[in-house]
């Protein structure tokens, strides 16, 4: 039985599962974490500790239909000005909330389009969180940048901010597929957004491609990683098209008909994993990809690789504050959403409280199971001694959960009393092995295909 016929066996092709980036997943999380329990969660950071920072831009000029992030439209700036407003109140208060000495590691605008944002806006606002959380020689400053809303000014804002890496959304080059996604970017474009960045001294990049697309080959998809490895990234995120129109209604206008099957996807990832391959890069967990020289690959070698909301880092900060509109903080004790609309985000700002929406207070197995999944995403490797180590359980105990999740793919993993490894040929099984060992009902309806 050829390993196609193994996966079809085991469900991957039918299956919808959690991304994983979080465990539980933001869709278990509820009301039970108050804006008190938050302030609480704030205030017990270590003083001096260092923590990781992420600012959420929400507003796009125009909105691309391929994209289920939180995100709004919008023609006018006004808005955008007001909301940067409604951001530096919040950084007060959480600012106000916190013990002496608090640093960020690790700051990350992300949207939406936070180049949208004028120069003046960016440089206000950077202000207020280097203001409020001192970097230090080692920080690192990522912002996501559309090549099409980017401009000269704007890219000495964040030049003078202090930005260590740009991020770039790819997706695909094809003018076809960019068409049907809403998606319009051009490589002459993306070439001299760039080139601009480089020029500041910013030489660390990253970029996103999506496989899984309308009308998308392999023909297709190689041709578009041969032009994106034309711009030297040092990482390329390499993530399946969720098509979820019931979640993000702008789907609704990507034809179903012209999107590859779950075994096309495979192959279309496959392709785009050995293009890679070829060209130096590793790869890093299940869908990211390094040159040799970038410190994710190095993380991923000495054991440092984490995950997150973002995707793989090499981020070990305890503790993530999300600022702005629906963004997610984590703690020790458990995760914050902010309020996802935007108009009750900045209701609660505005009358100087946190802006809480809903949560999930950590109990149970959830930190030894979070860290277990971790593991598994990010080293196909899931040690009993490491997780003694780190005092999440006995060794009973977690030989149990492991043995269970080896138990529903015979054949495709290998357990022992080290703990369980899964080989390179089942690598795309990854999700669904990690849905082992997740403790909750989840409702397939509210997550993406597993390839």
């Amino acid at each position: 039985m050829d390993q196609y016929s193994q996966l079809r066996r085991f469900g991957l092709f039918d299956a919808n599962v959690p991304r994983y980036t979080s465990y539980p997943p933001a869709s278990k999380f509820n009301d039970a974490v108050t804006p008190d329990i938050h302030r609480q969660w704030l205030g017990a950071i270590r003083p001096g500790a260092q923590v990781s920072i992420y600012l959420h831009i929400p507003f796009c000029r125009r909105l691309c239909w391929f994209c289920a992030c939180r995100t709004q439209g919008t023609r006018s700036l006004s808005p955008v000005s007001a909301y940067v407003d409604t951001l530096i109140q919040e950084i007060a208060t959480i600012r106000a909330a916190l013990p002496d000495g608090v640093q960020a590691a690790r700051i990350h605008w992300g949207g939406g389009t936070p180049t949208l944002l004028p120069p003046d806006d960016i440089v206000r606002l950077s202000d207020a969180v280097l203001t409020a959380f001192p970097t230090t020689s080692a920080s690192e400053i990522s912002v996501e940048i559309d090549p099409n809303e980017i401009d000269a000014p704007r890219l000495d804002a964040l030049a003078r901010m202090g930005m260590t890496r740009a991020s770039i959304g790819v997706q695909d080059f094809d003018p076809e597929i960019q068409t049907i996604i809403g998606r319009e970017q051009s490589y002459d474009v993306t070439l001299a957004a760039v080139e601009g960045i480089r020029a500041r001294g910013i030489h660390s990049l990253n970029t996103d491609l999506l496989y899984g697309l309308p009308k998308q080959t392999r023909a297709r998809i190689a041709s578009s990683i041969q032009m994106l490895l034309s711009l030297n990234p040092d990482r390329i995120a390499l993530y399946g098209y969720a098509h979820v129109p019931w979640m993000a209604k702008r789907q609704a206008l990507i034809p179903t008909d012209d999107l590859p099957g779950p075994e096309t996807r495979l192959r279309l990832f496959e392709t785009a994993q050995e293009t890679l391959a070829w060209d130096g890069y590793r790869q890093i967990g299940i869908d990211h990809f390094a040159r040799s020289s970038d410190s994710l690959t190095q993380a991923a070698e000495q054991g440092r690789l984490r995950r997150n909301f973002q995707g793989y880092t090499d981020d070990i900060c305890d503790v993530l504050i999300g600022l702005g509109a629906s963004a997610i903080s984590k703690f020790p004790q458990g995760f914050v959403q902010n309020q996802a609309a935007t108009a009750k985000y900045q209701k609660a700002v505005r009358a100087d409280a946190l802006p809480t929406g809903r949560g999930h207070v950590f109990g149970g197995d959830d930190v030894l199971r979070a860290r277990m999944i971790e593991m598994l995403m990010c080293d196909f490797h899931i040690s009993v001694d490491g997780l003694v180590a780190e005092r999440l359980g006995s060794a009973k105990r977690i030989r149990g959960i492991l043995r269970r999740a080896a138990d529903a793919f015979p054949g495709q993993v290998h357990y022992s009393a080290d703990g369980l490894h899964v080989p390179d040929r089942a690598h795309p099984l990854a999700r669904l092995i990690a849905r082992q060992l997740d403790a909750y009902e989840i409702e397939p309806s509210g997550h993406s295909s597993a390839i």
